[in-house]
């Protein structure tokens, strides 16, 4: 996500780098806790004192490096507690497949995810919209196809041959974009790429173009912009040889069995921050404007791509 400073956009690290960042940041440790799913134990039960809210567990894809994802949305989600007067209880996992199974599982009530990851979840299980980031006026972001600063490509033909990093199976921006975009050359990468690698976060793209360590990358145009601020030392070492259509913006989600009550108070939260005297200090540190209500329809075509694409892969 990102806000202006001067003529230029910042991200969010996050929602996603939220929704992913989200995407201000500071070094200190979170003080929410961070939980690993697998070895939560059942809380001690003391009778004698009054019972504590319920966690609201949030699950946060590593739009980003994990590290970065979590300074990118530790203000927020301290402040989101302090709203609703529970505990808020961080769970971080590799992969965009993950977040959604944690969300199928009723292991996380919340999210920031990619948009196709949306799109997957929904289809597979009811993943819910609930708000989606306005950034610099829109609602939207874009693939960028980027190559080291002194490399001679200056087209995806150009790419023949070469080593290519993609971010995340499910991502929109670092996968179905370019999966599509070969599809249109009759292409698929297995045969038009030498090596395939996945960084599993679009800085970890971005840091492997400009290391040499791949030819070209496709990455989020809201975490480039992010780290064209904040890692510069990186992005000075790449350039951006094209730019996709724009697509619906990586959102904020619920699972589909969260009670009325909560998901209320969640949309509440999400759509006042920007009136809310300490909301809208936050939310300029995530290089957001305000949150509103995303439309379904904001994912067709995405949903469009994949569908043309990776048409195996809509249900797991």
């Amino acid at each position: 996500m990102f806000r202006k400073r001067g003529n230029g956009l910042v991200p969010i690290v996050l929602l996603m780098i939220a929704i992913i960042g989200l995407t201000g940041c500071t070094s200190t440790s979170p003080s929410y806790e961070k939980i690993s799913l697998s070895t939560v134990e059942k809380p001690e039960v003391k009778p004698n004192r009054a019972p504590e809210a319920a966690p609201l567990r949030v699950a946060v894809a590593s739009v980003t490096s994990a590290k970065e994802s979590i300074k990118y949305y530790d203000e927020l989600l301290n402040y989101l507690g302090k709203k609703l007067n529970r505990p808020v209880i961080v769970v971080q996992r590799k992969t965009y497949a993950e977040i959604n199974d944690l969300m199928r599982a009723g292991n996380v009530d919340l999210a920031f995810v990619c948009s196709y990851a949306y799109i997957s979840g929904r289809d597979e299980f009811g993943m819910e919209l609930l708000a989606a980031p306005k950034m610099d006026g829109s609602l939207a972001y874009q693939s960028y196809l980027l190559v080291p600063k002194d490399s001679k490509a200056t087209s995806w033909q150009d790419l023949r041959g070469k080593r290519f990093a993609f971010t995340d199976p499910l991502s929109t921006t670092g996968r179905i974009y370019p999966l599509y975009m070969l599809s249109q050359m009759q292409e698929t990468p297995e045969a038009y790429f030498s090596k395939i690698i996945y960084t599993y976060s679009h800085d970890n793209s971005i840091k492997a173009v400009a290391e040499g360590l791949v030819d070209g990358a496709t990455v989020d145009s809201l975490v480039y912009h992010y780290l064209s601020l904040t890692e510069p030392e990186h992005t000075r070492q790449v350039k951006i040889i094209e730019k996709s259509p724009v697509y619906g913006v990586p959102p904020v989600v619920v699972r589909p069995d969260l009670d009325i009550r909560t998901k209320k108070q969640l949309l509440e939260f999400f759509l006042n921050l920007h009136q809310d005297p300490e909301g809208a200090k936050i939310l300029p540190k995530l290089m957001v404007e305000r949150f509103v209500v995303p439309a379904d329809k904001d994912y067709d075509s995405i949903r469009m791509m994949a569908g043309l694409v990776m048409p195996n892969e809509q249900k797991r």
